[in-house]
């Protein structure tokens, strides 16, 4: 079993990614970049990096198979290290990371979309963690914008944005969630077994429409219905529930 399904990546879109400590979505971010890459050579795939480095990219990259190995050394692939990002004018080390230079990356990523325009191809934006900037002392209403501005940038770019971020609380969302679930398109779901740990089951996967796929049921997962996946050294494997014993 596939997952996602292709035109998943349809431009104009937000996915979000929701995830959980025993839970983490890092396999689904590297999963997400080698597909589209995979089945849109030319597009470019942009990184916004805030919680993996590069090496962690080429890391994941490697162990990949042998079609998605050399991903992080393609010119399609471009890795932005969100703390290197700083205006001409701030220095690093002169304070936190501000409005200032979100809005300076906002700038960087929108000049890069525009080069990279190619007739027919829908870039890839991924932000591989935007909760990490909250903790940082980013302030909820910055994230908050800039969350929007680049779901419009996108939007305007026929860009696909792919938003990472963890809940800490469940089940409650925190104020941050709350906004970026008003924003997406699909929210996927990526939690724990309710059961605890198994060595068969890593964990499961629903998928969930955004205020702007009301009515639409396509690539819907509900909880009760949950993909399941076992991690391996190099990749993952999709399941039905309860079909575990029949993918070992």
């Amino acid at each position: 079993m596939q997952f996602p399904a292709p035109d998943l990546f349809s431009s104009h879109r937000l996915l979000l990614i929701t995830d959980q400590l025993p839970a983490p979505a890092d396999f689904l971010l590297h999963r997400f970049l080698h597909l589209h890459l995979r089945q849109s050579k030319p597009a470019k795939c942009f990184v916004l990096a805030v919680s993996e480095s590069l090496e962690r990219w080429k890391s994941v990259a490697s162990k990949a198979v042998r079609t998605n190995a050399n991903v992080t050394h393609s010119e399609s692939f471009e890795f932005i290290d969100v703390f290197d990002q700083h205006p001409p004018t701030q220095n690093r080390g002169e304070g936190p990371l501000n409005v200032i230079s979100l809005k300076y990356i906002y700038d960087l990523l929108s000049a890069k979309l525009l080069d990279s325009q190619t007739h027919g191809q829908i870039p890839l934006v991924i932000l591989d963690d935007i909760t990490s900037l909250e903790w940082l002392g980013v302030s909820l209403l910055d994230l908050s914008r800039f969350a929007r501005a680049l779901r419009a940038l996108c939007v305007k770019m026929d860009a696909v944005l792919v938003v990472r971020h963890h809940i800490v609380t469940p089940p409650e969302p925190d104020a941050l969630l709350q906004h970026l679930l008003q924003l997406c398109t699909y929210h996927i779901e990526v939690r724990p077994l309710a059961s605890g740990r198994s060595g068969a089951v890593s964990g499961e996967i629903c998928v969930h429409l955004g205020p702007s796929m009301k009515d639409a049921n396509e690539h819907v997962i509900s909880r009760t219905s949950a993909l399941q996946y076992r991690l391996t050294e190099s990749s993952a494997v999709f399941f039905d529930k309860g079909t575990s014993t029949g993918v070992l």
